[in-house]
């Protein structure tokens, strides 16, 4: 496991990260719609891979895994307790693993959700207008727990209904895959 220490460069660095994994999506008599063509531009834009796809080492250093593509945290990988002084001097956040999938800060741990269209483990049941709901609320289904940080709520809050759609609609295009990813941990 790595504890690596985040500040403002290192988020901005793995912005880059999300144009690395090939597009996928539906198609409409061979041609992409415009709504995936401009729900993946939001995804790409927005760095959605840099949290929510798990990564793997390249001689560049960490890129995401094409074939986890925003799978959320690995169901399957534990992340060790965060050490005294792993936080940044201010106490805010640091990423927690190998993956880059999980952070620690005052509000505990979270990990980064399955945003695949799998029914059981990711947002495959759920509707554009939960989605849209929950990006307008910051809360889980727009009525339940806080999306917790690095998800930037503020600015998915700015998008209009119809790019959140454009995004929801990409989402639901893209491989369903089966990751069950932790619950948030509360903090002690």
């Amino acid at each position: 496991m790595i504890h690596v220490r985040v500040g403002a460069l290192a988020v901005a660095g793995l912005a880059a990260l999300a144009f690395c994994v090939p597009a996928m999506g539906a198609t409409e008599g061979g041609k992409r719609s415009e709504q995936l063509r401009r729900g993946e531009y939001l995804a790409k834009f927005g760095g959605c891979n840099d949290c929510h796809t798990p990564k793997v080492m390249s001689p560049q250093g960490p890129v995401p895994d094409a074939t986890r593509l925003l799978a959320g945290h690995p169901q399957n990988e534990t992340v060790p307790p965060v050490p005294a002084g792993a936080l940044t001097p201010t106490g805010w956040m640091a990423m927690t693993n190998g993956n880059l999938t999980a952070w620690a800060g005052p509000w505990g741990v979270s990990y980064a959700a399955n945003l695949t269209p799998d029914r059981r483990t990711g947002l495959g049941a759920w509707t554009a207008d939960q989605f849209i709901k929950t990006m307008r609320t910051g809360k889980h289904l727009g009525v339940g727990r806080p999306l917790l940080p690095p998800m930037p709520v503020a600015a998915l809050a700015a998008l209009t209904d119809a790019d959140l759609r454009a995004l929801f609609a990409w989402l639901q295009s893209i491989k369903a895959i089966d990751n069950q990813v932790p619950q948030p941990v509360p903090p002690k």
